[in-house]
């Protein structure tokens, strides 16, 4: 069986086919340009769902149906876009509109709650509870409970990015203070990279970001590892943003597993041990089994292999 998974970012779209084992079969993007009104990406994401169909050789009748994860607030039930501020939706019916292009059951969910499927499915081992945070232009996330996902009973649950890390603290996207991806997700760690930088002109940071022309997320990784302390400190303590932010969810959730994604993920065991220290040291949990808090693996493709799983569940109610 086979499934068109379509993963709406504010970047890019990316289609995937995708097999009953999460297997991606082909896959291809485009530019969201999300500027435009919402018409013209749907009708984007359903020409690109049929190029990737027909260069992978397979038909429409070998589909059982499509599935989008896409960001914002969901209506899962009726397949609508509630509320999306990234791309601005209102109450957009978004498998309706698919429809008028591809003749299938059309099944939505949360990006990050499709992200969070993906990894599951695939590198999930079957635990019945599994966190998944992903770090990047914010911090977003998904849970898994009894093997389903959990998004309240709304459909708004699950914002780990959302969680109170310093009161009253720096502004947030959603418009409260000191939310968790106002210090944890890379757009705020280019900030915190570009400050420093300000505030230490002679710095190897300082140089580096001069010569490669930009800051970005990995700038301060980079330059920690030649041995600046001005990198290093702003590395560290943005590790301690994203320690303290897990902390918190395991501490109420006591997931058996917790991956961390995102591009900043690539980082590897330079992100992923002092987490581990710190966690060690940091959660409430002295006495009892603990998380096991893991970088994820699917990169890129967990939220075509997500957004694909959703629809299989979908079909399977």
């Amino acid at each position: 069986m086979y499934y068109i998974g379509i993963d709406l970012g504010g970047t890019n779209i990316a289609v995937g086919l995708v097999d009953e084992n999460g297997k991606i079969l082909h896959s291809d993007s485009v530019p969201t340009l999300k500027e435009r009104h919402w018409s013209e990406i749907v009708k984007d994401m359903a020409d690109l769902s049929l190029k990737v169909l027909a260069e992978s050789g397979h038909t429409l009748d070998e589909i059982k149906a499509v599935g989008i994860g896409c960001p914002g607030s969901i209506d899962k039930k009726n397949g609508v876009v509630v509320y999306s501020n990234n791309i601005v939706m209102d109450h957009v019916p978004m498998a309706e509109e698919i429809r008028k292009y591809i003749d299938l059951p059309v099944f939505l969910e949360n990006d990050a709650n499709a992200a969070a499927l993906g990894e599951y499915a695939i590198y999930g081992e079957g635990v019945e509870s599994y966190v998944f945070m992903t770090l990047g232009t914010g911090v977003g996330g998904g849970i898994i409970l009894n093997g389903k996902v959990w998004s309240g009973f709304n459909g708004a649950g699950a914002e780990i990015g959302h969680q109170s890390l310093v009161f009253g603290g720096k502004p947030c996207t959603c418009g409260r203070r000191g939310c968790l991806e106002a210090y944890a997700s890379v757009t705020a760690l280019i900030a915190q990279t570009t400050e420093a930088i300000e505030q230490n002109p002679d710095s190897l940071m300082a140089q580096y970001a001069k010569e490669k022309g930009k800051v970005n997320g990995r700038t301060s990784f980079e330059c920690a590892k030649m041995g600046d302390p001005v990198a290093i400190a702003v590395r560290d303590r943005y590790i301690e943003y994203v320690a303290e932010g897990i902390c918190s969810i395991v501490n109420v959730l006591q997931p058996e597993i917790l991956a961390i994604g995102g591009g900043i993920s690539r980082e590897g065991d330079t992100l992923l041990n002092p987490i581990k220290e710190y966690f060690a040291t940091n959660d409430y949990n002295k006495h009892m089994k603990k998380t096991d808090i893991r970088i994820a693996r699917l990169f890129g493709d967990a939220g075509i292999v997500g957004a694909a799983k959703a629809a299989e569940a979908g079909l399977e109610g």
